[in-house]
C-alpha cells in the first residue's frame, strides 16, 4: 500500500492522538466497572454494535453507499479482527489488573514492533533499539513481578494484547495513507459486531440496572470516538511523530483508576510505567532521527 503522503498539520495530529488516548483510558476504566455486572462477551458485543450502528447512522446519510468502497477489503477485515482480539484480551486483563498498570503494559506495543521486525521480518535492529526493548520489558516485570505475592498468571494476558495491538497499529498506519478513515472506521465496527455476535445466544443476560446500561453506552461512545480520532491523527502525521504522545494514556488511566476505584499504584508499578513510557517515547524519537539521516552513497562497481 503505497502512501500518498501525510498532511502538513503535525500539531493537529498530536492533539487528536492525546484526545484519543483520553477516550481509550475512559473506555478501559468503564470496562473494568461494567464487566463486574455484565458477561464479558456480551459487553464486548455491545461495545462493537454501538460503534457499528452509530457510525452507520451518521455516515450513510452523509456519504451514501460509496463510503463502503474499499481497495483492500481483506485488510479491512483483518484490521477489524485484530482490534476485536485486542478488545477481548483487554476485557479479560482488566478483571485482574488495575487500569493504570494494564495500560502501561499494553503500551509496550511499539517496542514489540521492533522485536517483530528483527525476528519475523529479519530486519536489522540497532543495539540502541534492543536496549529500549529490554528496558520496556524490565518495566513490565516491575509491574507484574513474577514470583511476588500478588502475581497471577492471568496478569500475563496483556502481553498477548501487545502482540495483537502491534499488528493493529502497523496496519492502521499503513492503510490510513490510502484508505478513507470513515470507511476504515465503519468496517472495524461491523467486523467486531458480527463476529462477537456469534457468542450472544450463549452469554446473553438480562440487564436491569440503568447504571450498567449507561456504562455500556459510554464504552461504545468512547471506543467509537477514540478510534476515529486515531485514524484522523495518522492522516496528519506519521506514526513516529505521534507515538510518544500515545503514552499520555498511562497518565489518563492512572487518573481514571484513582477516581473510579481509589487505586494508587505502588512505587514499583510507577517505576515500571515510567520505564515503559520512557523507552517507548525514546524509540519513536530514534525513528525520527534515523529517518533524517542521508542514505549511504552507492559504491562504484
Amino acid at each position: 500500500m503505497s502512501g500518498a503522503g501525510f498532511g502538513k498539520r503535525p500539531l493537529r495530529g498530536i492533539a487528536l492522538v492525546v484526545t484519543a488516548a483520553g477516550c481509550f483510558a475512559a473506555l478501559d476504566t468503564t470496562t473494568k466497572g461494567v464487566s463486574a455486572g455484565v458477561p464479558l462477551l456480551m459487553a464486548l458485543w455491545f461495545r462493537y454494535a454501538f460503534q457499528a450502528v452509530a457510525t452507520t447512522l451518521v455516515v450513510l446519510p452523509w456519504r451514501g453507499t460509496a463510503v463502503l468502497r474499499t481497495r483492500h477489503l481483506p485488510f479491512q477485515v483483518l484490521r477489524g479482527l485484530l482490534l476485536l482480539a485486542s478488545s477481548l484480551l483487554a476485557f479479560l486483563s482488566l478483571r485482574f489488573l488495575p487500569v493504570g498498570e494494564f495500560t502501561a503494559i499494553v503500551m509496550m506495543a511499539p517496542l514489540a514492533i521492533t522485536l517483530l521486525a528483527a525476528t519475523v521480518l529479519k530486519e536489522q535492529v540497532s543495539a540502541r533499539r534492543w536496549a529500549l526493548v529490554a528496558g520496556g520489558f524490565a518495566g513490565v516485570l516491575l509491574i507484574v513481578r513474577p514470583g511476588g505475592e500478588g502475581f497471577q498468571w492471568a496478569t500475563l494476558l496483556p502481553l498477548g494484547l501487545v502482540a495483537t495491538n502491534a499488528g493493529f497499529q502497523v496496519l492502521t498506519s499503513r492503510m490510513a495513507r490510502t484508505e478513507d478513515p470513515v470507511t476504515m472506521h465503519l468496517y472495524t465496527g461491523w467486523v467486531g459486531a458480527l463476529v462477537s455476535a456469534l457468542a450472544l445466544p450463549v452469554v446473553w443476560t438480562q440487564v436491569t440496572q440503568p447504571l450498567l446500561w449507561a456504562g455500556l453506552c459510554f464504552m461504545g461512545l468512547a471506543a467509537t470516538v477514540g478510534h476515529f480520532l486515531l485514524i484522523l491523527a495518522y492522516r496528519h502525521a506519521p506514526a513516529a511523530t505521534l507515538t510518544p504522545y500515545l503514552y499520555t494514556q498511562i497518565g489518563f488511566a492512572m487518573l481514571g483508576g484513582w477516581l473510579a476505584f481509589g487505586h494508587v499504584p505502588d512505587g514499583w508499578s510507577v517505576a515500571g510505567m515510567a520505564a515503559i513510557a520512557a523507552c517507548g517515547a525514546a524509540g519513536a524519537w530514534l525513528t525520527v532521527v534515523e529517518a533524517r539521516r542521508p542514505a549511504p552513497a552507492a559504491g562504484l562497481s
